[in-house]
């Protein structure tokens, strides 16, 4: 049995490392998973509470994750609840309790709200124990819901979580939403940049980009984990890249109107201006001072070079022609191919061109998914780093997944 010392310690260490995350959503993903790795359960998932309604972001289970027998995350259908006493991550929600159920087959008449059982129907999943308690911030906002299900002794036997433990869970939950909350001003911040881009643009949408910033870290996370690469230097990047990526087309606001909003296929001289957004965009992170600004001003640069050596800008002459540190870029017309392109523009790359095949733009309809797919393999080593078109496949059931996540009628 631990001792309420060493177990305080474990929790600030704990909110220590969640503050390292910058992104909401790898954030909320990273206090799912402490929390569950505390309190020993075998499962849980995460919402997010908005205006009246909690919307699902992650689940993760070990159980069900063993019986698909791979490492890949399990994908969950996307849905939303009411903030209402009908359900106990609503109840949660809507009191601002925790609460701490030993088998919720067996809830008293006394409860106001009620256990969904469809999940274990459709999966054949057995949830017994639940601990569910609010994000709630200082000034008693609640940003989410944190719900843990089936918590396991030192056997492996499912049993009630510890109501010991309870005032130290509700530690980690008030750092936890300090940090959620910081991530989703910056977050916020991020989008109000690209709603300058979509005042311009119509296709820069918020939902684009977060499938953008999605699929990037996905994709690296991929690509990353069979080469040796630390846990700790891939979740780094990952947080890096999954916002980086949102900022791939944001030179777009120094793009005339003409251009952006013609309902139709560019012609040759129109389409050497709008390749102008590459540097123009990564020329706002010339002046690096973080490892976000290196990643942003690659990926603006670089996400439409080819690994043929066909794609553009090219190589790009960066000049303070007045020396006050105004600096511009000019193109060298020298092609960049292959690995000369920074490992961030060819996940992008990827990322970019399967999302805007997927999508409908004023010029096309969707594509349907055989034809991006079939796309995406021939473009292998042509426009694609052949290894990034591996991870790309290897990921697939994760970024529909995203697609789901953020449809575009959505900024969430």
């Amino acid at each position: 049995m631990k001792d309420a010392q060493h177990i305080l310690t474990q929790i600030i260490y704990l909110g220590q490392e969640i503050t390292q995350v910058k992104d909401v959503d790898l954030l909320l993903e990273k206090i799912l998973t402490l929390a569950r790795n505390f309190t020993n359960a075998d499962a849980g998932s995460i919402y997010v509470k908005h205006n009246h309604r909690l919307f699902f972001k992650y689940a993760q289970n070990d159980s069900i994750q063993k019986q698909h027998g791979d490492h890949g995350k399990l994908i969950y259908s996307t849905f939303s609840l009411p903030a209402d006493n009908t359900s106990i991550a609503g109840y949660v929600a809507h009191t601002g309790r925790m609460v701490n159920i030993p088998n919720v087959y067996a809830l008293g008449e006394d409860v106001p709200f009620s256990f969904d059982k469809t999940y274990d129907v459709v999966t054949g999943y057995k949830t017994r124990s639940v601990l569910a308690f609010p994000l709630k911030t200082p000034q008693e906002e609640i940003l989410g819901v944190l719900q843990l299900i089936n918590a396991k002794d030192g056997n492996g036997n499912i049993v009630a979580f510890n109501t010991d433990d309870e005032p130290f869970i509700m530690y980690f939950a008030n750092s936890a939403a300090i940090a959620l909350e910081r991530a989703q001003l910056t977050r916020e911040i991020i989008l109000r940049m690209l709603r300058m881009a979509e005042m311009r643009d119509p296709k820069e949408t918020g939902a684009h980009v977060n499938r953008v910033g999605a699929y990037a870290a996905v994709l690296y996370e991929t690509w990353a984990s069979p080469r040796g690469i630390s846990k700790e230097q891939i979740e780094k990047t990952k947080d890096i890249l999954r916002m980086a990526a949102m900022l791939h087309d944001v030179g777009k606001v120094a793009i005339s109107d003409l251009i952006l909003k013609k309902p139709a296929r560019l012609n040759v001289d129109e389409f050497e201006i709008m390749k102008q957004h590459t540097f123009l965009g990564a020329r706002l992170f010339a002046d690096s001072h973080s490892e976000f600004d290196v990643a942003a001003f690659y990926i603006a640069l670089e996400h439409h070079e080819r690994w043929d050596g066909m794609g553009y800008p090219g190589t790009v002459i960066w000049h303070d022609p007045f020396g006050v540190g105004a600096v511009y870029a000019k193109n060298s017309g020298t092609p960049k191919r292959g690995e000369e392109i920074h490992l961030y523009g060819r996940i992008v790359a990827v990322a970019d061109v399967y999302d805007a095949l997927s999508s409908k733009r004023c010029y096309k309809d969707a594509w349907n998914e055989d034809q991006v797919l079939r796309t995406i393999r021939e473009e292998s080593g042509r426009h694609f780093d052949p290894d990034m078109v591996i991870a790309f496949f290897k990921s697939l059931d994760a970024l529909r997944g995203i697609r789901k996540q953020y449809p575009d009628d959505s900024d969430l």
